[in-house]
């Protein structure tokens, strides 16, 4: 028997898990991608709209103005607004809803803001919001 100290097992102990989970994950990856759907790049973009805008004005300006302008991003291949339901007496949500963009790769949503059309979606959108994340995304969808 080969004694260690503690500090050395925990690192060996720690090693051994990260190559397991890495290893799962990427069997798990392996068999999404040869028996499951391919995944579609999405960016979904979070707002939240600007103090003294109210909510029926800005799910007007956005599935109005702002989705006239959207739909232009070069590239574009789906683009969605999910407004967030807020019931009677609840707290302010942290966002108002959720744009996802759909293109056939990361560098095509990056080129689609470079261009005029994009600087003006991104104009147009951080003049109404105080709040503006961004989750880029590989989106596996499945049909029950």
């Amino acid at each position: 028997h080969s004694f260690i100290d503690v500090h050395s097992f925990w690192i060996m102990f720690a090693a051994r898990q990260i190559a397991r989970t890495s290893a799962r994950s990427l069997s798990t990856a392996r068999v999404l991608a040869a028996e499951g759907p391919t995944p579609q790049f999405k960016a979904m973009i979070m707002l939240k709209r600007n103090e003294g805008i109210s909510r029926e004005d800005f799910a007007a300006w956005w599935l109005g103005q702002h989705r006239d302008l959207a739909m232009q991003l070069p590239g574009l291949k789906k683009y969605a607004v999910n407004l967030v339901r807020v019931a009677p007496d609840s707290p302010e949500p942290e966002y108002d809803g959720v744009a996802e963009l759909w293109f056939e790769k990361e560098e095509d949503l990056f080129a689609a803001y470079q261009t005029d059309i994009g600087a003006a979606v991104a104009e147009d959108s951080l003049a109404r919001v105080c709040k503006r994340d961004r989750m880029l995304t590989d989106e596996y969808t499945f049909t029950p």
